[in-house]
């Protein structure tokens, strides 16, 4: 039986994640995403936008986005998905991805999506929403994208559902929280302070996964 990967005592993958990476994700979109993004970049920490065409990924497009890196804004959608439009009731280009998000995970989430542009690391989460006073369970995925000429950093993801309610009136899912997140993806080369301070802060949930 082939050993599974080895881990140093921040929780950072050493050998061999990358391969493990996309099966940690639950959602198939999720992993078909971070397989293209992943075959994109090469040897880089990410790919450029430029580089990241959408044709080959046209069926994941529904539950997809792109997002600003503008902190000030919120994070304001470039591009979103129907589906994902459907899913949250309403058009969300230009919209605040941040203010999607309730209570102390508006917070986490700004930090999140900070070191997803500035320190190129993707991150994969577990979300639940209410719907209809139900819960409903979904898997995000942030993955950055790199500047490139006349084009700065942006953040490219999905949220899909991984569950369906009784009555899927998607238009009335409210209060996204995330319940749980790992960094994905990850390049040999240091980790920035801003990640060591976050995991720091949540020992036993964050882990990083495809140091190589």
């Amino acid at each position: 039986m082939r050993a599974g990967p080895s881990r140093d005592g921040t929780g950072l993958c050493r050998t061999g994640c990358n391969e493990i990476a996309r099966f940690k994700m639950k959602h198939p979109a999720s992993q078909q995403l971070f397989t293209y993004w992943d075959a994109v970049r090469g040897e880089e920490a990410a790919p450029t936008r430029a580089a990241f065409e959408p044709e080959p990924m046209r069926h994941l497009l529904g539950d997809s986005f792109v997002l600003s890196y503008t902190p000030a804004n919120g994070f304001p959608f470039r591009v979103a998905g129907t589906r994902l439009c459907a899913l949250l009731g309403r058009d969300l280009k230009g919209s605040s991805f941040a203010s999607l998000w309730h209570g102390k995970s508006r917070n986490d989430i700004d930090d999140i999506v900070g070191i997803v542009a500035e320190e190129m690391l993707g991150t994969v989460a577990g979300v639940t929403a209410m719907v209809n006073g139900m819960p409903l369970f979904l898997e995000l995925l942030l993955l950055p994208l790199r500047s490139g000429t006349q084009m700065p950093v942006s953040v490219t993801g999905l949220l899909a559902p991984l569950t369906v309610p009784a009555t899927p009136d998607y238009g009335s899912v409210q209060d996204l929280t995330l319940t749980s997140w790992r960094h994905v993806g990850h390049r040999r080369q240091s980790i920035g302070k801003r990640a060591l301070r976050k995991l720091a802060a949540a020992r036993g949930l964050i882990v990083y996964e495809g140091l190589r």
